[in-house]
């Protein structure tokens, strides 16, 4: 079972970073013909700007779901200074727990965003509607909630970060 699971998460994992790489491969491409199009025919294409505003916030978001994959936000080692060992493995507990409540809470009121947008039919650009464009926010977070709480659960060993 636990050679399934293991399978499991690396097919998530790769899953993933193919995602992160083709948004940022999009999103070079997307920029290098904008500024192609400005050049040589003094115009650029309409959707392409808000589309590369739509991509830098998913690629945030996303980035930030594998950066809680491995456990490598940025932190504050204040703690592992002047408290023991033991002592910082409990306070990493809590930060883990700490940080699941937030990106839970975050994700929560990013559903209710989401359907607002949803319901008034907000569009964001080229008749894309703006709820689909902000999908990316509730999904990430929820995401990072489940890795804190799986953390909290099971903490990575300090080394293996």
């Amino acid at each position: 079972m636990k050679h399934y699971v293991s399978g499991v998460l690396k097919a998530i994992n790769k899953l993933e970073d193919w995602f992160l790489i083709s948004m940022l491969a999009t999103m070079v491409v997307l920029a290098v013909a904008q500024i192609f199009y400005r050049n040589v025919f003094g115009a650029g294409v309409v959707w392409i700007d808000p589309m590369l505003r739509v991509l830098v916030l998913w690629v945030a978001i996303a980035g930030a779901v594998v950066a809680t994959r491995t456990d490598n936000h940025i932190r504050i080692d204040f703690f592992t200074k002047y408290f023991s060992t033991k002592a910082c493995k409990y306070l990493r507990r809590v930060v883990y727990i700490f940080c699941a409540f937030i990106c839970g809470t975050v994700s929560w009121h990013a559903v209710n965003f989401v359907q607002m947008d949803y319901e008034f039919g907000t569009i964001a650009f080229s008749n894309v509607p703006a709820w689909v464009t902000e999908l990316v926010i509730p999904i990430g977070f929820f995401l990072m909630a489940v890795r804190y709480a799986l953390f909290f659960i099971s903490p990575p060993e300090q080394g293996k970060r």
